[in-house]
């Protein structure tokens, strides 16, 4: 996946670490449906890449995502049902994809994020955000709603909250999206990509298929009835105690050694 080459983002690989950047600035990275498809390409492989640890999703230039193009949306009022079907269940793909990768996504929000950009933001597991960054849900101002991303949108914020601002579309700054739980941290745009660096180190010092397996609990407990929770998780802590990497973490916490998979400033 390391160098592939896309038209509309840029994928660059640093070891463990796979930054996927939007790469169309001159729109304030708008996505059309050549991004969706690259989007969810770029997603799909990192998935399966042994190396990459952490990805890291932002956007070049002033903003992170300012929603759908609008020269797509002139196209897409022509759609039939059935292309806008097709359309949507793309886009619903790659959130998917963002939300269930086995390997933590941080949202690098150097800008503006509007609808759909919310959305993005809204699939990834920490969002960091400048303190100039704006947000909003404003689909109902176009006579729409925000549809495809609502699932991942109300888990982060909550049905109360996203009653408020779907309904509305008010715009969301970032000390508020901090509060109503949007974002995770919010820090002035110069250090920013300092901030996101120290979160990158922190995960990198977790054991890799414990993060894979703690996002599958993340995913399956909180739907999950009592009377099933109770064995899963029992058999999830057994399984990851006797597991190669779970021996390791153990063996380096007792002998207050760091754990193989975390690399000295030697090695990386």
């Amino acid at each position: 996946m390391r160098n592939q080459d896309y038209q509309t983002i840029r994928v660059e690989a640093a070891g463990a670490v796979v930054t996927i950047r939007l790469d169309r600035p001159e729109v304030h990275n708008a996505f059309n449906a050549d991004m969706i498809r690259e989007l969810n390409a770029a997603f799909e492989v990192v998935r399966t890449d042994s190396e990459a640890r952490v990805v890291v999703f932002t956007g070049r230039g002033r903003s992170f995502c300012a929603g759908a193009d609008l020269n797509w949306m002139r196209e897409v009022i022509a759609y039939s049902r059935e292309q806008n079907l097709e359309e949507s269940l793309q886009i619903a793909a790659l959130l998917e994809k963002i939300f269930t990768l086995p390997k933590p996504v941080i949202a690098w929000v150097n800008g503006t994020a509007i609808g759909g950009g919310t959305g993005f933001l809204s699939a990834c597991d920490i969002v960091m955000a400048a303190d100039s960054a704006r947000f909003g849900l404003s689909e109902v101002k176009l006579g729409l709603v925000p549809a495809a991303i609502s699932p991942y949108v109300v888990r982060r914020i909550g049905e109360a909250r996203a009653r408020e601002y779907f309904l509305t579309g008010e715009r969301i700054s970032a000390a508020r999206a901090r509060e109503i739980g949007l974002v995770n941290e919010v820090v002035p745009a110069d250090r920013l990509e300092e901030a996101v660096s120290r979160t990158v180190d922190r995960l990198l010092t977790s054991g890799p298929s414990a993060i894979a397996r703690c996002k599958e609990l993340l995913l399956r407990v909180p739907g999950m009835p009592l009377s099933e929770a109770g064995e899963y998780t029992a058999r999830l802590i057994a399984d990851l105690r006797v597991s190669v990497e779970g021996q390791e973490g153990m063996a380096a916490f007792l002998e207050k050694r760091r754990p193989r998979w975390v690399k000295t400033e030697k090695e990386s």
